[in-house]
């Protein structure tokens, strides 16, 4: 009598195992090292890669592009998670760490087709491993932080390098210094999410700035902005997620009235709370409103007489930097804007960049932060000079974190 067949795997399921599938395993990361092969050094190319929604992107970033390759074998997705790990903890050698372990993997092939055991083969990279690391140590440089020009000038050599094989190589000594600036404009912990990058279209690579402060592009404005300054000196900022403006009631809104009159004290109700809160803010002392929410023409035309600057749909990002920057907090209220609740800085100004106005803080008391504006050409152009600057921005906090820097080359 025949033992029934029990299925464990649901259909279409490979269950290969063994000297093949350990093989096929590494011939699929092979093809993934080759894929970024190219990239790799002063003249490495970059790649064009087209993603599902029909989206150009131009990258010389292993993790950027391991990223946007839609990679299906399970073996091969390990390199992808190596990238990406190498990304979010170092921020560069993302190529490196995909060609080196698809040249390991090359060289041990040879030692599995000949049924040497894969736990023979671990041990051994382990062995390797501690003796690298125990070569590193020894040829490491330890960084002088006592010298601030020598520290300096090793920062620079480390963002340099980072930069050399990049889209942005031409231009490396200037971005070099731009990045070590604003990671020393930062405080101890060094938060990454302090350094805003903002892109403008147009203009060359060199018109590219670093603000120290917080800046972000003018919101949309209603009538009345053309009348409000665009420069204060130490001015108060009162930080919103209040809505000022009158709302045009839609849904779920029925009112019955009788007479023209009661009618009219409806809409005089409306106006006379949203001018309660206008003076409300007026009388906090605050030169600068900025709020999550729309500010409408009337409360714009307000606050121009009155000689403030507002601006409303101000994005999250920005005034939660604009916050930790200025100090204050955001207020959902516009009764008791006391002067604990307000920010302050410095300088605030309006400027014209390329084709944007740009609303600048600088001077900020609460924390050290910057803002890196970016120029050029094509905005895939200005995506891959951001990438290259965040690995060049984490290369040098972990110089500066770290006391030991290993030689690279800088061509």
């Amino acid at each position: 009598m025949m033992q029934p067949q029990i299925i464990l795997l649901k259909e279409g399921t490979d269950s290969s195992q063994g000297v093949p599938q350990i093989v096929s395993n590494i011939n699929a990361c092979q093809s993934v090292a080759d894929a970024v092969r190219t990239t790799l050094g002063p003249r490495g190319m970059d790649k064009l890669i087209i993603n599902d929604q029909g989206k150009s992107i131009i990258s010389n970033d292993g993790a950027t592009i391991l990223k946007n390759l839609d990679i299906v074998h399970p073996a091969a997705k390990t390199l992808v998670d190596i990238a990406k790990s190498q990304d979010a903890e170092v921020g560069d050698g993302t190529t490196s760490v995909v060609l080196l372990a698809g040249e390991f993997l090359k060289q041990s092939k040879p030692f599995i087709e000949e049924n040497v055991h894969p736990q023979i083969v671990i041990r051994a990279f382990r062995k390797a491993t501690d003796l690298a690391v125990q070569r590193i140590k020894e040829i490491s440089v330890k960084v002088k932080k006592d010298d601030k020009g020598e520290h300096r000038e090793l920062l620079e050599k480390c963002a340099a390098t980072t930069l050399s094989s990049k889209l942005v190589a031409h231009q490396k000594d200037f971005f070099a210094k731009m990045v070590v600036d604003a990671v020393m404009h930062l405080d101890e912990l060094l938060p990454l999410n302090m350094i805003g990058v903002k892109k403008v279209t147009g203009g060359a690579l060199e018109d590219s700035m670093l603000v120290a402060g917080v800046a972000f592009k003018k919101t949309f404005s209603y009538a009345g902005f053309e009348m409000q300054r665009k420069q204060y000196e130490k001015p108060l900022i009162a930080l919103l997620n209040v809505e000022l403006e009158l709302k045009a009631e839609k849904e779920n809104a029925e009112v019955r009235v009788d007479n023209v009159q009661e009618y009219q004290s409806i809409v005089d109700a409306e106006w006379k709370i949203l001018y309660e809160k206008l003076d409300h803010v007026h009388k906090s002392g605050a030169k600068v409103v900025l709020s999550k929410l729309p500010i409408g023409d009337v409360a714009t035309q307000y606050f121009a007489d009155r000689d403030m600057f507002c601006a409303g749909r101000v994005p999250d990002e920005d005034l939660k930097r604009t916050l930790k920057a200025c100090g204050g907090s955001i207020q959902t209220t516009c009764q008791n804007l006391a002067s604990n609740v307000l920010g302050s800085c410095e300088k605030f100004e309006e400027i014209q960049i390329g084709g944007e106005r740009y609303n600048l803080f600088t001077g900020c008391p609460q924390a050290r932060t910057c803002t890196m504006i970016l120029r050029g050409g094509a905005e895939q152009f200005i995506e891959e000079t951001e990438r290259s600057l965040h690995d060049a921005i984490m290369i040098v906090r972990r110089a500066m974190k770290n006391d030991a820097v290993v030689a690279g080359v800088n061509v």
